[in-house]
């Protein structure tokens, strides 16, 4: 699991910069890309997600939906610890969130998550 957690550690600091740690915290704090993947799929944008799982072209996503799949909460949360405001975080989460899935799924394949 601790190769796993710096892979992901590596490919989000590649992505989010000095934001890293803050979207890192993020990523575990919802089940790393198992759990996004529930959640995705429970608030309705399922498509969007598997798209950047897959090895075709990564779907946009929009701030609004960031903000109706995760819950306010969440991107509010976020906002705090990167000192932001809650649309700057929800925008910066559909700008890095399908770079980082698309590269922690190389082969289009959710990573298992079992020891």
């Amino acid at each position: 699991m601790a190769l796993f957690d710096d892979l992901i550690g590596g490919v989000v600091s590649a992505v989010a910069g000095d934001k890293a740690a803050a979207l890192n915290q993020f990523l575990q704090t919802n089940g790393g890309v198992t759990g996004l993947a529930d959640k995705f799929q429970k608030g309705g944008a399922a498509d969007v997600f598997s798209s950047w799982v897959s090895t075709g072209e990564n779907k946009q996503i929009t701030a609004d939906t960031i903000n109706q799949v995760l819950g306010s909460s969440q991107v509010q949360e976020l906002a705090q610890k990167m000192g932001v405001d809650p649309s700057q975080a929800s925008s910066f989460i559909a700008q890095a969130l399908p770079q980082v899935i698309d590269k922690l799924t190389p082969n289009g394949q959710v990573p298992s998550t079992a020891s």
